[in-house]
């Protein structure tokens, strides 16, 4: 009898919670949805706010003061109306990940890309609409390393009266991954830069802000999820971190993936899963264990050698309601730092919830490979500014073309045919072939510079296009998350070694349909999309220093001939540089 007194108390009491608490990442929160197309309108003020963390107090560029920041909701097909004025002292611009932008590459945010920053004192308005995109994605930053604190989540409900391919969930939560340093953010991208070597590991990691109770003056900076027992919940996971890749687990549950980069699969059942920056994943988790604490963890994925990175896991807590609050915390096991195979194992088992509508009669492929580069030292204080190894400085190319941003943006260039910014010869092909994986030129900075430039490849609208990304060893293999901005993409091939078409698997039925792919270390991913939206669309690594590096290409596709195949005029109010 007592029990179930309890019992019945507990749920009067989430009962009570659920109505009661409306905060952006509250239990089973979910806006009224509407019929129709209808339009979602947020304003964004970009402000310096004070935090204290790890017994550290700093100012941060938020958004509206939240760190993370607030989330948008909107349903599909609806249109998203952002204003952005910028309150700080920073450059800034707002990129939509994941929102494919049909017809409104204007409003994309990467920096120099498809707009100049907005400037201090100055506001942009972002303009787009949710073209059949539903699913979990997120904002962030676009310039600098702003990103590392501006960021936050938008959720696409589906049209009203569409329900989810699963059993509809009690309860849902936004689980943001991140990553935190108690230095300033933009002088540490400077430093980084100008030492020509590699950047300070974070000093720790974060879910939704908090690092948890394994860092210094944390004790209390722990994010707590309260379930019922016997309730199922979908867990919306994004890594928004900086410069590292994360394992994520749950003590004792299961992980139960039903979407990835906003885009349904088939469920697959992991016991932990691993996110590059730049990704997303929606989990089921049922909470059917014994009522007590569990952990919730995020550790790093490291894949390159001789890296320093931060090893301290970030804690959060999947906390039943009955268990108290003295109750230790279960812990979750995540793998091994290097753990290769625990990486791909989760990648192997995606496949897309239907038959996908995958080209099969391609049009131009392309042959892309990815890696770290060592320049030779051209400075006059080497040993302040090549601190690479050989003492040499940094560098990360595609088809080793380390990639310049210009001083204006390359949309508005091509846009109004300015000439002098950009250059239309990025090869679409290595400019040498060789045993990428094994046998690579590693002995910076002898044989492992790249070419600097402002290279873009062209593709005529509606090309059908095979993309084969190849990781290569120079310098070091490793994983990198590649992200294609204006499209999602079939991810048909994935292995390890050197790409051979020869003996190459393909999956052309229920392939994953992706915008952000790792390429594992030491291996190959091939993709597949039509290019049948105009602009400039930005494809880079999302580990921001291979960014600063130069691991990124802009592919332009021209206008094709109808009205709704081509790129609208510039916004009034588009950003000066």
């Amino acid at each position: 009898m007592t029990n179930l007194v309890t019992t019945l108390f507990i749920h009067f009491c989430l009962h009570l919670f659920l109505c009661t608490n409306h905060s952006k990442y509250a239990v089973g929160f979910r806006p009224q949805q509407q019929g129709g197309r209808s339009t979602k309108f947020s304003d964004f003020k970009v402000q310096t706010t004070r935090i204290t963390k790890l017994c550290n107090t700093k100012d941060i560029p938020t958004i509206n003061g939240m760190y993370p920041g607030p989330v948008v909701y909107a349903q599909e097909d609806d249109k998203v109306i952002v204003r952005v004025t910028n309150e700080s002292p920073y450059n800034i611009t707002i990129h939509w990940h994941g929102i494919r932008q049909r017809l409104s590459c204007w409003s994309d945010g990467p920096s120099y890309v498809t707009q100049c920053p907005i400037q201090t004192g100055q506001n942009f308005t972002y303009e787009f609409t949710l073209v059949q995109q539903k699913g979990t994605f997120f904002w962030h930053a676009h310039v600098s390393w702003l990103r590392a604190t501006v960021y936050g989540a938008i959720v696409v409900y589906p049209k009203k009266g569409i329900p989810y391919p699963f059993k509809f969930p009690y309860g849902e939560h936004i689980i943001i991954l991140g990553e935190y340093w108690m230095k300033d953010m933009v002088q540490i991208e400077e430093a980084v830069l100008a030492s020509g070597g590699a950047p300070p590991p974070a000093d720790a990691f974060t879910i939704n802000g908090q690092p948890g109770p394994n860092y210094n003056c944390s004790a209390n900076d722990i994010y707590k999820l309260d379930v019922i027992p016997g309730k199922t919940y979908l867990l919306r996971l994004i890594n928004a971190a900086l410069n590292q890749e994360h394992f994520f687990a749950i003590a004792n549950h299961k992980l139960k993936i039903v979407e990835v980069d906003a885009e349904y699969t088939k469920p697959l059942t992991t016991e932990r899963v691993m996110l590059g920056p730049g990704q997303t994943l929606n989990v089921l988790v049922r909470a059917d264990k014994p009522i007590a604490r569990y952990s919730m963890a995020m550790g790093p994925y490291q894949s390159a050698k001789n890296v320093t990175f931060q090893n301290i896991t970030s804690i959060a807590y999947f906390q039943y309601f009955g268990a108290t609050a003295n109750d230790l915390s279960l812990p979750a096991a995540l793998p091994r730092f290097d753990d290769n195979l625990a990486a791909k194992t989760v990648m192997d088992g995606l496949r897309s919830l239907n038959p996908a509508t995958v080209p099969k009669d391609i049009d131009r492929n392309l042959f892309v490979t990815i890696g770290l580069n060592v320049q030779k030292c051209q400075s006059k204080n080497p040993q302040k500014d090549c601190q690479a190894k050989g003492g040499g400085v940094m560098a990360a190319s595609m088809n080793n073309i380390s990639f310049s941003k210009p001083n204006i943006s390359i949309l508005e260039a091509y846009y109004k045919n300015i000439s002098g910014y950009f250059t239309q010869d990025f090869p679409g092909v290595p400019l040498k072939f060789y045993d990428f994986v094994n046998g690579a030129p590693n002995n910076p900075p002898t044989d492992t510079n790249s070419l600097n430039g402002t290279r873009t490849y062209v593709l005529d609208y509606g090309t059908r296009v095979q993309l084969i990304l190849q990781d290569t060893s120079t310098v070091s293999t490793e994983n990198h998350p590649i992200h294609l901005h204006g499209y999602s993409f079939y991810v048909v091939g994935y292995g390890t070694g050197n790409y051979d078409p020869d003996t190459a698997n393909f999956n052309l039925v229920d392939p994953p349909y992706m915008n952000t792919i790792g390429v594992p270390v030491g291996g190959w991913a091939a993709i597949r999309f039509v290019a049948d939206n105009p602009g400039a669309w930005f494809m880079h690594c999302h580990l921001e220093i291979h960014l600063s590096w130069g691991l990124s290409v802009v592919l332009i596709v021209k206008n094709g001939e109808g009205p709704l195949e081509k790129l609208p005029h510039p916004p009034a109010d588009l950003p000066r540089c």
